[in-house]
């Protein structure tokens, strides 16, 4: 699936989650690098929800962490076709389903010049 979205300000949440290592050890693990400790935050026309439902809820990849923490949802993503990285789905979040995380191990926004409204493509 390959879709658009826009670029958005997030909450500056994931910094902290993306920088404690029981996730960072997974996501190496599992994806064969250390993310960035921040996330691209894409919303997508909700025109996608259904089938982002669908991978979300069928999604069998999920890091459990230690207590305290929520366990969190990935798939492998590709940005603008030439960014390898991943969408993760938080369990804890107060984000809108049409609202995507990004990680990669760079951090994207200086790497690509990339600020909000411009638009990127996701696939996965």
């Amino acid at each position: 699936m390959k879709i658009d979205g826009e670029v958005t300000t997030g909450l500056g949440k994931a910094a902290y989650f993306l920088s404690q290592e029981f996730y960072t050890k997974e996501f190496k693990k599992n994806l064969g690098f250390v993310p960035f400790p921040g996330t691209l935050n894409v919303i997508v026309s909700e025109d996608y929800l259904d089938e982002i439902s669908e991978i979300k809820n069928n999604c069998e990849n999920l890091i459990k962490p230690d207590e305290g923490f929520g366990a969190v949802k990935y798939i492998q993503a590709k940005l603008n076709d030439k960014i390898d990285g991943a969408i993760v789905f938080p369990a804890k979040t107060t984000h809108e389903e049409n609202y995507l995380e990004f990680i990669s191990e760079n951090k994207l926004r200086d790497e690509l010049k990339l600020n909000d409204g411009d638009i990127v493509s996701l696939e996965f």
